[in-house]
Order: structure tokens, then sequence, then C-alpha cells
């Protein structure tokens, strides 16, 4: 599964607290629904303990909700109430990998998700709306990759070449008619023969827009990278990192290059973010954060942030314009519009991953084995529990 990112708050004026040191406060129950991905697959956290859904489910972008498959039965479940909405029987072997915003909607394989997939000469594809399945069968190697907004195309990626894939296009695949085409350029216009950009798996994070309108999807190490912009004008491209915005509901996909040295460091010290008003990437290598304009499509302020170096980002930006920054073992709170520093305090490392509750609340961080929740404002450690294998934290609901 690709990297999703969620949204938090936290608060604070010059704080260095002990985020996961015991306190005199005493321990908080779990209030909240915790997804994460665990070394046994995806897990479901709530006050009454862990729900285990096993490595086949998947989850839709903003985590709302949750598509598993078990004994030939694919359930479409509300992630933040565990109610299943339907269910439909379907044949042995087959693996969700995309779920529709509304959940009405799962694509899925017969292969799980990987970097970069095996050559094959053809692809099967099992879609599943409302309740009704319809297979198909690809010509070369497709993946999944999101649903439109009125679930009657699905974006697809497909690898080249496909006997050795080493990278891809973004194309969308009409369920009615069984065609995979070309999207279309930002100005709605059908992109030419040859000149769809082709991109690479590395560093690939995305994040939905606060209007649930268009996916973000941050590639980094992308060397001589050419547009379609670039194709069609004849320009050389040299872009190492940029975000594909892709429009769920006109189709069309644009990509929004990043100031050096983005893409320049590690993937893993990449991150994107979403919230009111645009969005943000972050940068641990070079500590560098760039906010972007999401109307313009346009690379805003850029500023410098103390993160810690060289290790896995993660990047949330806030209802109340804080922006969030956390790597290895230090989380950090700036303000939106000044750049200061308000709060900056430890946390378990290494960080895999930060949360906010539905309330503004309370904060949770993931570290190795762990989730551990805080009071939003001050960073003091309300409780933990204990999760075996865990890798990630996805969403809070």
């Amino acid at each position: 599964m690709t990297t999703r990112r969620d949204f938090l708050v936290l608060a604070g004026a010059g704080l260095a607290l002990g985020g996961c040191r015991e306190t005199t406060r005493p321990a908080a129950p779990m209030r909240d629904v915790v997804l994460a991905e665990t070394s046994r697959g995806l897990v479901r956290l709530t006050p009454r303990g862990e729900q285990s859904h096993g490595p086949a489910a998947a989850l839709s972008h903003d985590g709302t909700r949750l598509a598993v498959v078990r004994e030939k039965v694919l359930s479409q479940i509300v992630a933040g109430t565990g109610v299943t909405e339907r269910t439909t029987g379907i044949t042995p072997g087959w693996l969700p990998r995309v779920v529709s915003l509304d959940g009405r909607a799962c694509a899925l394989g017969r292969t799980p998700a990987a970097a970069v997939p095996e050559g094959r000469a053809r692809t099967p594809l099992l879609v599943v709306v409302d309740g009704r399945p319809r297979e198909y069968d690809l010509p070369g190697v497709i993946d999944p990759d999101a649903f439109t907004s009125d679930a009657t195309g699905l974006f697809v990626l497909e690898w080249l070449p496909a006997a050795k894939p080493d990278r891809y296009r973004v194309r969308v695949l009409d369920l009615d008619s069984g065609r995979v085409g070309s999207l279309a350029t930002r100005a709605k216009l059908p992109v030419p023969g040859g000149a769809e950009e082709t991109m690479r798996g590395e560093g690939r994070q995305a994040v939905l827009s606060g209007d649930r309108k268009r996916l973000l999807t941050l590639y980094t190490h992308q060397p001589g990278h050419q547009h379609t912009r670039d194709l069609l004008s004849g320009r050389p491209g040299n872009a190492h990192a940029f975000v594909h915005v892709l429009h769920l509901v006109e189709r069309w996909a644009y990509c929004l290059d990043l100031p050096h040295p983005f893409g320049e460091g590690p993937a893993r010290g990449h991150a994107i973010a979403v919230g009111p008003g645009g969005a943000a990437v972050v940068d641990s290598t070079s500590g560098l954060l760039a906010y972007l304009d999401l109307e313009s499509l346009a690379v805003g302020r850029r500023e410098r942030v103390p993160i810690s170096l060289d290790a896995a980002a993660f990047l949330l930006l806030t209802v109340d314009r804080r922006t969030i920054a956390g790597a290895a073992g230090k989380i950090t709170v700036l303000d939106r519009d000044s750049g200061a520093v308000t709060a900056s305090w430890p946390v378990p490392e290494p960080l895999l991953g930060l949360g906010l509750s539905g309330d503004g609340e309370r904060l949770y961080t993931a570290s190795p084995g762990s989730v551990h929740w805080h009071d939003a404002t001050s960073g003091a450690l309300l409780g933990r529990s204990a999760v075996e294998g865990l890798t990630a934290l996805r969403f809070v609901r």
C-alpha cells in the first residue's frame, strides 16, 4: 500500500516536554479508533481492544472506509464505527487494493502492492461497485490507484516495459467499456500520444485534498523527468521532486515541481500534508519546508524547520494554521503564518506516524511496538497501547 498522511493539532509556547516520560497525570483510556499497519497486516485499535484485519485489507485515501476479504467474502466497512455496509461473495485469490472515498467501490488484484511489480503479459482485476462484481483482463502490468469521484472510472498505474517494469504512467480505466485511456491536461485537453509522462516508484506518498477532489502524490528521486508540458513543448525536464495533482472529478493531472534540494535526499525524509488553504512538503535532509498553493498550483513560501535530519519525516497542517514536523524522536510545532516555533518535545523514536482525534484534543504518535496518545495542548502523555509488529500509523478516526 502506498503511504498516506492525516491531520493533527498541537499547541504550546516554547515548551520542551517529555512527551513519553512518566507524568503525574493519571493514565487516560483510548477514546478513538486508530488504524495502523503492522507486520501482520492492517489493525484497528479501539477502546475495546485490537481488531486485526490481516494482509487482505485496504483503506480509502481518507481513512474512512475499509475493505477486507475473508473466506471468499468482500466486506466494505465504515472504519470509524466498524459497521459493515455491505458484503459481496467473490472467487478465491483476490486482494483489496483500492477503496472509493464513499466506500461503494473496491478494486482487487491477484497480487499485493509492491514498490516495483514483477513483469507480466496481462493483469486481471476485479472491481466491485455497489455489490456488483466485474472482472477485467488488461494487457501489461496494471496497478489500481484511485477511483474517480463518481466511481465510473479507475485510475491505474501502467508499468513499463511490461516484461521488466521500472517506470509507470497514470491512466484511467473506463469501467463501462473496459478500455484504458490517457488523462487530460490541466486545460482539460486530451494528452497526445507520446506525451504521457512516466514516473518511477521511489518515494511515492499520497494525500487527499481538503475538498476531496484531488489526490496529491509526492515523487522524489526523479532526475531528468519530463512532464507532459515538457514533452509537448520540447523543453528538457530536470525535476528531482514534484507533486502529481490528480483531479478525481475532472480526470486531469498536473505536476507541481518542488525547488532544489527537494528530492536530493532519501525518500523517507520527505513528507507531504494537506490542510486548510493548501499543502506543504518537508525534507528532513535539508531541513526545508515548502508551502503549496493548490488553487494556482504553485510553490509559495519556503522556510527552515528545526527537524531531526536524515530521518523518516512526518508533516501535518492543522485547522488553526499550525504546522507539525516530526522526525526521529522530536516533534516541532510552528505557526504557519509567521514560521515561528511555538512548541517542541521529544517522543519515542523512531517516529512511525502522527494522528489527531476528531475533537482535536488528543495527539497520537506511533513507535515500534506502541501507539501513544498525548494531550494535544501540552504534549503530556495520556496513555499507551502495545501493538505487535507496528510499522506505521495510518489514520485516527
